[in-house]
């Protein structure tokens, strides 16, 4: 049995996994992998991670978080140019569901409401049967992010919470998503309409570091922000009929799979009246 299987399925490691998700513990961590003697994991991860690092800008680099948030040379992430085009945030693996009844299924049974992942019931209603897109970090991706499409951005909203692993695992046995840790932001786009755009914490990420707090215009392709060690997620919503998504998209979604994608790649395009 691996150490997340003890945690989440035995009653010992139910009891063990409390202060594991706790702010507390994640800041530690975090403390620890911002200073210098965090330096010398970087080799190993890199080893274990199968890290491109030719593939990276990595001047001044003094510590693991300063590798961890690293960043990528832009040919590697070109973002679309087609203006009928949304593209996916981040490099992950991608998960879209309908929503229905204001609920999101996700895997192994596990369900959330849009409005327990908002706390905003006015806010949450507005995507009635839309679609939710969820985009699963792990510790080897690219852990920058970008806004989704160009338009006026509110001001962020923070929500207090846990810190639990976002692997499927956890997935099965908590809400994660409504648990967690999580800012968010609207933005209001030209083509596709109202969009939220959530980050999600997750076990060890004491912190989701957002370039703008403020009310402002932003441009598709343009840098959001980045997560600090571990996985996370971004989270995405649209309203209905505003996305079509990409065939082989569909596909997985009907199957119930992750979709491999990168950041600045279309996940689909306007729907044509």
């Amino acid at each position: 049995m691996d150490s997340l299987n003890f945690l989440y399925k035995t009653r010992i490691g139910r009891f063990l996994l409390r202060p594991l998700i706790s702010k507390p513990v994640s800041a530690i961590s975090g403390f620890f992998l911002d200073s210098r003697l965090s330096k010398s994991l970087i080799k190993s991860f890199v080893k274990k991670n199968q890290i491109r690092t030719e593939d990276y800008e990595l001047e001044g680099i003094q510590c693991f978080n300063d590798f961890f948030c690293r960043k990528i040379k832009p040919s590697l992430r070109p973002i679309s140019t087609s203006q009928n085009d949304f593209i996916a945030p981040c490099d992950g693996l991608l998960t879209v569901h309908k929503i229905s009844d204001g609920m999101v299924f996700h895997a192994k049974q596990s369900t959330f409401t849009i409005e327990k992942l908002l706390c905003d019931e006015a806010l949450a209603s507005e995507f009635s049967n839309g679609y939710c897109l969820v985009f699963r970090l792990c510790v080897n991706h690219y852990h920058r992010y970008v806004y989704v499409e160009s338009g006026k951005k509110s001001l962020n909203r923070h929500i207090n919470g846990f810190y639990h692993t976002v692997r499927p695992i956890a997935l099965g046995e908590f809400p994660v998503f409504t648990e967690n840790s999580r800012e968010y932001c609207t933005i209001d786009t030209e083509n596709f309409g109202l969009c939220v755009q959530a980050e999600i914490g997750a076990m060890l990420v004491g912190r989701i570091v957002n370039e703008h707090i403020e009310e402002r215009d932003v441009s598709r392709g343009e840098e959001k922000g980045h997560f600090e060690y571990g996985g996370s997620t971004i989270i995405v919503l649209v309203k209905e009929n505003a996305l079509t998504l990409r065939d082989d998209i569909v596909s997985c979604m009907e199957n119930g799979e992750e979709f491999p994608i990168k950041m600045g790649e279309p996940v689909g395009t306007k729907t044509q009246p």
